[in-house]
């Protein structure tokens, strides 16, 4: 799971958020990379299935807490606190079983944090949305318009911006 993150200057902010992974035993945190130009951190880590998925719901919800879209410039395109959150199987696991994991932690970030979510690449549910571009066009600055537009619907999640989607954004999850 590779989950970056619109923070890439605050190291305590970072650092409270990457490290809530290495709460669910047998997650392995392998790498932290910020970014002072980009205000964005890479994070890596590794595990089994389920407890990669619970590691990544706890990571989107700590960077729901901890960082205010609304306040945050950067030069990487990005439209949320959590921007992206791709899935990548390594071993003893497919493409298609992947997916079904990225829709899962898409389901539960979107009901239970009201986060709108976006699956994109080999999770995407329509071909327009395979393109991580095309998901994330408009930034964080064209979201509270594009959830009015009924074709860009999210996944899973509110699709009326309000004051908890004005501070979080929206959230890309994908397999690749």
């Amino acid at each position: 799971c590779v989950p970056n993150i619109s923070e890439g200057r605050d190291k305590e902010k970072i650092r409270s958020i990457s490290s809530i992974v290495e709460e669910i035993d047998g997650v392995k945190l392998l790498n932290v990379d910020p970014g002072h130009a980009t205000n964005r951190t890479v994070i890596t880590f590794v595990g089994e299935p389920s407890k990669v998925i619970e590691a990544a719901f706890l990571l989107i919800k700590k960077s729901q807490e901890l960082i205010d879209m609304s306040q945050h410039s950067g030069e990487h395109p990005r439209m949320g606190a959590t921007d992206v959150c791709p899935l990548i199987p390594i071993a003893n696991i497919d493409m298609q079983e992947t997916i079904k994991w990225a829709h899962k932690l898409g389901e539960r970030a979107g009901n239970e944090l009201g986060i709108p979510i976006y699956h994109y690449e080999y999770a995407a549910k329509e071909e327009k949305r395979k393109n991580l571009a095309n998901c994330r066009s408009g930034e964080y600055e064209g979201l509270e318009k594009k959830l009015k537009d009924p074709k860009w619907k999210p996944d899973f999640g509110p699709h009326k911006f309000n004051s908890s989607i004005k501070k979080s954004g929206a959230t890309a999850i994908s397999a690749r």
